[in-house]
């Protein structure tokens, strides 16, 4: 029956894992109890939980599958434990092990690069299976970030001779002139989240070097016109701020032995009043084409602070009401 109580106890190995799962200062079994009526407690080397039948089996299954990743050397965040719940509340939490199994990349300080969601899962699995793979969704899923380490991974395997980093300049109208500067200098504070990316991964010397070498080439969409763009891995970033004709333009430079990730976010379009977004009406005319990975982020694939996410729904929650009453 769906409303028997139930009572189990998950033995921990030593404080430390109790520290790991349950937070400082029990801050995510706080977090835990906020979402369910069952009660969680910790004492004498074990984990208690007592409550409904069905929550407590999710509760088993998500710190069973916490202290696994904490015995495997995996430290969860507050953001880890959020999405444990979400997916153990489905019995899904299983799921996770695969995902801090293999990493994808390092950085160069050796840090592991790993997936933290389902949703990232999929989309790193699209890139490595496409040529054109759409990235779409709320800021904080990784978008950018995962796509620039697969790039990086690409091009240490000699898969791709070189990286092309772009993005819209909307705010200069793609009209850099009046900026101080070369190219460069021009174009940077555009771009910086890219750099932030490589940075990441290759450390700031390494970037130079690869920019300097015409192996990392990072410029804004209005230079890539007239080009066709062989073995690379081309991404565009903040792509809602395209035009339609801006997005064709840039598909259609796709080369022979290259790929493209195309990221944005539909919900953050800072085009003129009047102009459509060639991100939105992308997704519209390319969705059936097989070979093109689409993939839809939520706001549960957001890896930031847990507070981005609630952010997102509830911006989401008043669009939907204001989109609601405007139909009265």
């Amino acid at each position: 029956m769906q409303n028997e109580m139930k009572t189990v106890k998950i033995p921990v190995e030593n404080a430390a894992e109790a520290l790991a799962v349950l937070g400082p200062q029990d801050k995510f079994l706080r977090i835990v109890e906020e979402r369910v009526e069952a009660r969680i407690s910790s004492r004498d080397a074990e984990i208690s939980i007592t409550g409904p039948a069905t929550q407590v089996d999710s509760l088993e299954q998500l710190y069973q599958v916490l202290l696994q990743l904490v015995r495997e050397g995996y430290t969860p965040s507050e953001r880890d434990v959020t999405y444990a719940l979400d997916l153990a509340l489905n019995m899904q939490a299983e799921e996770l092990l695969d995902l801090f199994k293999k990493p994808i990349a390092t950085t160069y300080r050796g840090k592991k690069i790993l997936v933290k969601t389902i949703g990232q899962r999929h989309y790193t699995k699209l890139i490595k299976k496409h040529d054109i793979v759409f990235g779409i969704g709320p800021a904080g899923t990784g978008k950018t970030y995962l796509a620039v380490v697969l790039a990086v991974t690409a091009l240490k395997e000699n898969i791709v001779k070189r990286i092309i980093l772009t993005r819209p300049a909307v705010e200069a109208g793609e009209n850099l002139g009046f900026l101080p500067g070369d190219l460069q200098e021009k174009v940077d504070p555009y771009l910086r989240p890219l750099y932030d990316a490589l940075h990441d991964v290759l450390g700031a010397e390494q970037t130079v070097k690869a920019i300097e070498r015409g192996m990392i080439e990072i410029a804004p969409l209005a230079y890539m016109r007239g080009r066709t763009l062989d073995d690379a891995f081309i991404i565009l970033d903040e792509a809602q701020n395209t035009t339609p004709e801006q997005m064709k333009m840039f598909l259609t430079r796709l080369g022979f032995g290259s790929k493209m990730v195309i990221t944005g976010d539909v919900t953050q379009i800072d085009l003129p009043r009047g102009k459509s977004s060639g991100l939105i009406e992308a997704k519209r005319v390319l969705s059936e084409i097989e070979e093109i990975g689409m993939m839809i982020f939520s706001e549960q694939d957001v890896v930031r602070h847990t507070l981005v996410q609630k952010i997102i729904m509830a911006y989401d929650r008043d669009a939907e009401s204001r989109a609601v009453d405007s139909r009265k």
